[in-house]
């Protein structure tokens, strides 16, 4: 999945990565959440639906992400379509930690978002880079990190 002249990864432009996740965001909405794959899944990772607070409006936001499970917290890269700057959902996530996700199955629950840092940031990334090998070349693409969050349960449930 990379240029062959200069090595780095072949990415979609931003307007079919954004297309394509609004296409599996009404899919979602359509379903019922059907379309909502876990993680054990063959792509090794789920998706799950996230809603926000709006640093701004105050308003509920919902976007799609992609997860890993890490016992009982579920694990999203903040990328932007790996193109620069933040997603909005975490700058909402950054000024309101607290919000709720509903996983393929499951009931929506409760769950307080922070950023993982030292080794933690690390193992992760190398969990996230087992079902990516291109991870780091995606990532290479952007002037800033690509924080990795972390989305633990609150009330003990998820």
């Amino acid at each position: 999945m990379s240029d062959a002249t200069t090595g780095s990864p072949k990415v979609p432009p931003a307007w079919f990565v954004h297309t394509a996740w609004r296409v599996h965001r009404g899919l979602y909405r359509l379903s019922g959440g059907r379309f909502v794959w876990t993680p054990a899944s063959k792509r090794g990772w789920g998706a799950l639906h996230l809603t926000t607070i709006g640093r701004t409006s105050g308003l509920e936001r919902s976007v799609i992400v992609g997860y890993l499970e890490d016992g009982p917290n579920l694990v999203t890269l903040a990328m932007n379509g790996w193109q620069e700057g933040h997603p909005s959902w975490w700058r909402n996530l950054e000024a309101h930690p607290d919000a709720v996700v509903r996983v393929a199955g499951e009931d929506p629950g409760p769950v307080r978002a922070r950023v993982a840092t030292g080794e933690e940031r690390e193992r992760l990334w190398q969990r996230w880079q087992a079902v990516t090998p291109e991870l780091d070349a995606f990532a290479a693409l952007r002037s800033t990190d690509t924080p990795v969050v972390v989305l633990e349960p609150r009330d003990g449930t998820v």
